[in-house]
């Protein structure tokens, strides 16, 4: 019998789904970090004073699981910096005066695909990562040793986040790229079944697609119900295609390869022109933006330039989000830059910003209930309150997805997954403790 996945239902605030996207005015400057993805940094390959033009090499990867960097505006590099991001790492940065012109790179060319190896290697130079989520370099992803390992291919239209609908615009105003990609890996991974994902919250993209798939082998539309965490990867390939990832286990280890859509689009636009990913499409909103919409910047492009450009604010921010209001991170001041997987910047209200005041759990049982990898929140909070290290692993709380869910319904108001990001670091360290422990008894022995 199938599980039921759980979820909360989440105010949509979809407001800027029926709008376009708009390409904004080109900045004065731009400043590119070279660390926008999941690994190793890119490693900077021009210096201040050096012309650029768009497209253009500025950052080689640094690594397997890494991404290359390149020119969002043309103009002449300021200076190579240095900028703390969201997160509070310090990250290296290419800064660029921009000229306006934003002539192309005259190198640029479409690549040869006439090998998996050419396809990898075309998804690499195009700097793709995950532009839904945590920006996982896609050529990780698509490097399959065994292609019968791949059951289906999952293209990730879900967008279940309040305000942001940048995923939606994609597939409404970009279908013959997102088309195209989607036959580009189905092609070269020999992959059987490809699946778009997509809330029934979207019936326009839902009926789009079904008519773009009728003629297309081994393509289908599956309509999902719109309940929140309906994009999560873990969540969305056992909805698809039933499958449980374990504990430790990637997709890939139950077949799947779970794709957002707005990265096909963009790899299958890089397979044509040679242009590489170098802008993005972003969701402009929250209670303190005058006028909420969707736009096309550089990436690189400050979000104090990005609010202006877009309309301004109807009153003083008190938070600004990258991403949704779910999962979204607060940023420290409107100096961040527009990054690859930025799909949203949110700027809240007071009244929308300040965090109730928690009081005791009453245990009721609501953070289980949601959760949609069946984890126990408050009791994962209990062992991390007294340090119980043993105990947080029983819990699985490395499983935890930190997708708010359990925060969201706590009638408390308990900062519930909060505590569980801190407990899978104080686990992660203890791990680590551990293992140095057991490796100097062992030297000790010898």
């Amino acid at each position: 019998m199938k599980l039921h996945i759980h979820g909360v239902h989440v105010p949509n605030r979809k407001n800027t789904a029926e709008l376009a996207a708009l390409r904004l005015p080109i900045p004065e400057t731009v400043e590119i970090p070279m660390s926008m993805h999941i690994g190793a940094p890119a490693i900077p390959v021009v210096k201040p004073g050096e012309s650029v033009r768009v497209g253009q090499l500025i950052g080689k990867a640094g690594g397997f699981v890494s991404a290359p960097v390149y020119a969002s505006v043309s103009g002449t590099v300021k200076k190579i910096g240095q900028q703390v991001g969201s997160g509070g790492r310090l990250m290296q940065t290419v800064v660029i005066a921009a000229d306006g012109k934003q002539e192309p790179d005259p190198d640029l060319k479409p690549p040869k695909l006439d090998t998996m190896q050419e396809f990898l290697d075309a998804v690499r130079e195009s700097g793709m990562v995950g532009l839904g989520g945590a920006g996982f370099p896609t050529v990780v992803k698509l490097t399959v040793k065994n292609l019968e390992q791949v059951k289906a291919v999952i293209i990730n239209g879900a967008e279940c986040e309040p305000y942001i609908t940048s995923d939606t615009r994609t597939m409404l105003d970009r279908s013959e790229e997102l088309m195209e990609g989607a036959r580009l890996v189905q092609h070269f991974l020999q992959v059987r079944r490809v699946i778009f994902a997509i809330e029934d919250n979207k019936p326009r993209c839902i009926q789009l697609y079904r008519k773009l798939t009728k003629d297309e082998d081994g393509m289908e539309v599956c309509a999902l119900k719109s309940l929140y965490p309906q994009g999560g990867e873990k969540v969305l390939i056992y909805n698809t295609i039933g499958e449980i990832v374990p504990e430790g286990k990637l997709p890939l280890d139950v077949g799947a390869i779970v794709l957002n859509c707005t990265t096909l689009a963009n790899i299958a636009r890089y397979c044509k022109t040679g242009m590489p990913l170098v802008e993005k499409c972003i969701t402009v909103d929250g209670s303190a933006v005058a006028k909420p919409k969707n736009v096309i910047v550089p990436i690189g492009m400050k979000l104090a330039d990005v609010f202006e450009q877009a309309g301004g604010f109807c009153t003083e921010p008190k938070k600004v989000l990258y991403g949704g209001p779910m999962m979204g991170i607060a940023v420290p001041d409107l100096e961040q830059p527009v990054l690859k997987n930025t799909n949203a910047v949110l700027a809240m209200s007071e009244a929308d910003a300040v965090l109730p005041e928690p009081s005791a759990c009453i245990r009721c049982g609501r953070c289980i209930r949601h959760c949609p990898l069946r984890l126990m929140p408050s009791h994962i909070v209990a062992a991390y309150e007294v340090g119980n290290m043993e105990r947080l692993a029983e819990l699985k709380v490395n499983l935890c997805m930190e997708c708010g869910c359990c925060s969201f319904g706590c009638p408390a108001h308990r900062p519930l997954v909060q505590t569980n990001k801190l407990a899978k670091a104080k686990l992660a360290a203890w791990r680590k403790s551990q293992s140095e422990k057991l490796d100097a008894k062992k030297e000790a022995v010898k």
